[in-house]
């Protein structure tokens, strides 16, 4: 297995700002919101007015499917909350012509997971149906513990997760990333953000989501508006 391509539990930006961000974002912390408008002005304010942030927003894997084909999406430049509230009241007003365009974006798993195959077999490898079919074992091929590390965020943004923070680190096609997971009472979402802090002013940082969550993400974002004027 190739255990650098990812890292589960890793410490990451937050890391540096409190004692144990595992615990910053529970219910019962009493700084909580407090925790939840600084991460949100660190991981997201500044590069998305730094015009460095892309909003992904993710359809498919109903009633308990995961083919990576039915994982579909649509990114849009995220340069202010204007922008972001465009895209909620885009998708809201239009889901069906949203669903239409979602349809032929469906290459954030199936494409990787395609040269990764590919690749495998040039090698010599045999790459069984089973293999194909069972995200569980894509981290037996090169490439794949990256691909099934993005697999099971985005199954977690989908259909769940009782865990209400979780960083990881990945290689994607944009580089390595931090990929920083919320699962909060608020709304579920994560946020991909450059591995070195000092590479995010020119390094995009992508906030995705489930289209579900659109709209109390975005109540979420105009609470702590007044955090992010200024920045």
């Amino acid at each position: 297995m190739h255990y650098s391509e990812a890292k589960e539990h890793t410490p990451g930006r937050l890391h540096t700002l409190f004692a144990d961000p595992y615990c910053a974002f529970k219910n019962d912390t009493d700084e909580r919101q407090l925790h939840i408008r600084i991460m949100l002005h660190i991981l997201l304010a500044l590069p998305m007015h730094q015009a460095r942030a892309t909003l992904r927003v993710i359809h498919g894997w109903e009633n308990g499917g995961f083919e990576p084909s039915d994982l579909k999406h649509k990114d849009f430049p995220l340069a202010s909350l204007d922008d972001f509230h465009r895209v909620v009241n885009e998708v809201s007003s239009n889901p069906q012509e949203h669903e239409t365009s979602l349809s032929a974006n469906t290459s954030l798993l199936s494409a990787p997971l395609a040269s990764v195959f590919a690749n495998a077999e040039a090698e010599g490898s045999i790459v069984s149906d089973t293999l194909r079919s069972t995200p569980s074992r894509w981290p037996a091929l090169k490439g794949g513990l990256a691909i099934y590390t993005l697999f099971k965020m985005y199954h977690r943004l989908v259909y769940g997760e009782d865990d209400n923070y979780r960083c990881s680190q990945c290689e994607t096609p944009d580089g390595l990333r931090e990929l920083h997971e919320f699962h909060l009472e608020e709304g579920e979402f994560a946020l991909l953000v450059p591995h070195n802090a000092k590479t995010q002013t020119v390094t995009p940082t992508i906030l995705v989501m489930h289209a579900s969550q659109l709209g109390p993400i975005g109540q979420l974002l105009k609470r702590s508006l007044p955090l992010f004027q200024d920045t």
